[in-house]
Parts: C-alpha cells; structure tokens; sequence
C-alpha cells in the first residue's frame, strides 16, 4: 500500500502595495459618500508617504515584518524627521501620524491580511496639553501687519476670521455680505455653517479689494499678488512665510492665526461659547485646546483679580478700618 503525501500550499506573502491600495479604495468610497473630506485623505497620505519613504529605507515590504517593535522604530524616525523641520511646530503631529496608521492596520485585520495591529496609538491628535494654542504675540502682530505690503488682505482674512487655510482659499465673494458685514460659510473640515462679523479693519480691506477687482460672486476673494490667480493652500503658506520672513517673526503659518482670534477672544471675554462658534469648533476643543492659561489668559485673570470687587471688598473695609484703630480698643 502506497502513502501519499501532499505539501501545504505555501503561504501566500503579503505585500504592503496590496494594504494600501486596498485602504486607498475604501477612503475613495468614503469620498463618495461624502463620509470623508478630499482634505482628510490629503493628510492622510501625507502620513502614509513617510511611511512608505521608512520602508523603503528599511527595504522592507512584506506586511508580517510590520511588527510592533518595527512600528515603534519608525515612531522614533519620524519624530526625528519632525523635529528637523526649521518652522516644525513639534512632535504633535505624531500623535495624528499613528492614528492613521492604526487605521490603516484595523483594515488589515478586519480583512484578514494580519492578526494583530502592530500599531500603540500615541495619545489623542491635537491632545497635546505642552503645545496648546501657539497665538502670535501683540508686538508680532504688529509687524507682520508692518510687512503685509501686497499680502495685507491675506493677512487681515487669516486674523479676523480664524479659518483655517483650507477654507480661506475657497472663501468666495458670495459669501462675503457687505450688507450685513458678515461672511456666511460652510466650513470644508466639519461641515458647520459659521457666521463671522467682520472687523472694521477686514471689511475696509475687502470693500477696496472688491473695487479694484469688480470680481463675479463665485471669484475667490484671496489671490496671489504675483500671479493674480486664485491662491492655493500651498500658496497660502508661502505668502506667509514670506510675511513672516520680512517681519522678522520666528514661527508663522496660517493655522496660527486661527490660534491667535481665539486666544484673542477668550482674552477681551468672550465666551468658549462664542469662540466655538466663530470658529465652527466644539466648545469641547475651545476648553481644551485654546482655555489653558496662555499668558495673555492670565493677564485677563490678574486683571480681573485685582479690580477691586468680589467676595472680600466689605471685608477688606473692616479689616483696614480695624488696623486703623489698633491700640486705641478699650
């Protein structure tokens, strides 16, 4: 009698190019379910491409060599990469970079492709309490307004406003009511419709854009000054690094300006309230990321402490008019 023997298929090795582009179909979906912003995806390919640039560094391709300890390898890269950026606004970004990637490896998983996910999140993104809101400084301010020159209303859009890049670069010239002095949008991130008042000094600025321009409604209102054509997000940086740089500021991009209304609100007291409505956030966010004591925030407390009122004025009268009589009590 003859026994026969058969040989386990081999296992099948699987291939990062295959986890990416089956991520890549599902976000493209979710695109189309309007379930994700074209933004988002943006970023998080940005995160994916470090990551691949560390793979091919490593030569490394095949998905169960992605273990923790190899996750956790490329953490320390990244950081490393981070940091060396000249205008790096930190590490926070990390935090943002492995909730991506353990999104990215949740999909391995539920396809089957791997068992575990090698990825350890690193805290909530934006979660980072040494960071918190980065406002510009009143004297900053200053000159870069000092140095705006052909930039001035992209500078007085990101300062008055509190957009972020994204959206300044689609505001539109229908959404800018000079009637009611206020710019009525749809925010691209949260899809919240947000109504801003506009400063004096902004709506000056767009009604003098508007006459020089006698733009068609759906014109984009910020352009660049060398080109005249609509300003990209790229664009939008670059024009304020180049403000920055003849300012003479040492860190400036646009998000900090969005930092720089809130802490600026919160300061002249308002409320997180209104703050999260000026700026189509959540008061949650507000408390979190702008209400940590900024020195301009405890400048306000300082003040307000020592106004003169509260709870010990009337004892603060008895107590100087009984050290006024020691000595003299029978």
């Amino acid at each position: 009698m003859k026994l026969y023997y058969c040989e386990a298929p081999p296992e099948k090795v699987l291939l990062w190019e295959e986890l990416y582009a089956e991520f890549t179909r599902e976000m493209q979906q979710r695109i189309a379910l309007d379930k994700l912003r074209d933004s988002t995806w943006a970023r998080y390919q940005q995160a994916l491409d470090a990551f691949k640039t560390f793979l091919a560094e490593q030569g490394v391709c095949e998905l169960r060599l992605m273990d923790r300890p190899f996750i956790e390898s490329y953490k320390v890269w990244r950081r490393a990469r981070i940091l060396k950026k000249k205008f790096s606004r930190g590490a926070g970004s990390l935090a943002l970079d492995a909730a991506i990637l353990h999104r990215l490896f949740a999909l391995a998983v539920e396809n089957g492709m791997i068992e575990k996910n090698p990825v350890r999140m690193e805290g909530r993104p934006g979660d980072n309490p040494e960071r918190g809101a980065q406002p510009f400084s009143g004297n900053e301010l200053n000159r870069l307004r000092a140095e705006a020159g052909a930039d001035l209303l992209i500078f007085l859009v990101l300062r008055w406003t509190g957009l972020r890049g994204s959206d300044a670069v689609k505001l539109t010239w229908r959404e800018v009511s000079f009637e009611s002095k206020e710019i009525e949008r749809i925010t691209q991130k949260r899809r919240k419709k947000v109504v801003l008042p506009i400063n004096v000094e902004l709506l000056f600025a767009l009604e003098a854009e508007h006459a020089r321009r006698k733009p068609q409604p759906g014109d984009k209102v910020l352009t660049n000054p060398a080109t005249n054509r609509p300003l990209t997000r790229p664009g939008l940086y670059r024009r304020v690094q180049a403000v920055r740089k003849r300012a003479g500021v040492g860190d400036a991009h646009p998000h900090r300006f969005r930092d720089t209304l809130a802490v600026d609100m919160l300061s002249r007291g308002a409320s997180p309230y209104d703050v999260a409505k000026v700026l189509a956030d959540t008061i949650e966010t507000v408390e979190r990321h702008y209400a940590p004591f900024t020195k301009e925030l405890r400048e306000r407390v300082r003040r307000i402490m020592e106004n003169g009122e509260g709870l010990e004025k009337t004892d603060c009268t008895k107590i100087a008019q009984s050290n006024s009589t020691d000595g003299r009590i029978q």
